[in-house]
């Protein structure tokens, strides 16, 4: 096992961090390091906000659901897709972007979510650690009006990064054969193999010290899923040009 794929393994979330500032050219060398991510047709859909003003933290950590962590951390990423720049580059040949397509918005997202990846790794990798804030989407108007988005750019997440003060135990990931198909999507034995993880995750929750939770991943999910997702995203996005026809 190489170091890479061993720190692959060892990632959990990091929630508490250390008063302790992330030097700003470590911080740029993560994301200079990160844009090496693969990108469709080298589009390089994405930007990432650095929120350096505390009261703008302190605004998204209420808009993400009062998470006190995104107040609190030294690091706080917003990542967007972003097509904004793609229709300049077309404005600068005399054509004009196909932005309302499907496509183009799942090529940015994606685009967002590989950098973002990247960016995790390598800080982890520096001896950072960090959490992903899917809340950044519990109010993305407001975080746009706040951030002073233009057109055809989201906020995919946010991420909180610093030097830990508390690591978790990694919590276990669904069983190899679950996610590795050979040849075609057999669902074979799923059903079983859920089962086992089930208890699996039950028993990693009942040998953590804070004990809070006992349920299994399937419950989990199950409570989760019968939950409407932020139905508001759809119209959002319409609205920020990303029609998806």
């Amino acid at each position: 096992m190489n170091q890479v794929m061993e720190l692959l393994k060892k990632h959990s979330s990091v929630r508490k961090f250390k008063e302790q500032d992330v030097d700003e050219n470590l911080l740029q060398d993560i994301i200079k390091s990160s844009q090496y991510a693969s990108t469709s047709h080298h589009i390089q859909a994405y930007t990432v906000i650095h929120i350096k003003d505390q009261a703008k933290k302190t605004k998204l950590a209420y808009l993400t659901g009062e998470q006190s962590y995104v107040e609190a951390c030294p690091v706080f990423l917003v990542f967007c897709a972003d097509l904004n720049r793609l229709g300049k580059a077309c404005s600068m040949n005399n054509e004009t972007i196909e932005s309302s397509l499907t496509e183009l918005f799942i090529m940015a997202t994606v685009d967002a979510a590989l950098f973002a990846q990247n960016v995790m790794i390598a800080a982890e990798s520096a001896g950072l650690g960090g959490v992903y804030i899917g809340g950044i989407r519990n109010n993305p108007q407001e975080v746009c009006e706040l951030l002073k988005f233009p057109k055809l750019v989201y906020p995919v997440f946010g991420m909180c990064l610093g030097y830990p003060e508390q690591v978790n135990s990694t919590k276990p990931r669904l069983p190899l054969s679950l996610v590795l198909k050979e040849d075609e999507y057999s669902t074979q034995e799923d059903n079983v193999k859920l089962q086992e993880y089930d208890e699996v995750i039950r028993q990693y929750y009942r040998d953590r010290s804070n004990n809070e939770r006992s349920n299994s991943w399937t419950e989990g999910m199950a409570a989760f899923l019968k939950q409407k997702q932020r139905p508001h995203m759809k119209e959002f996005l319409e609205k920020r040009g990303f029609e998806m026809k």
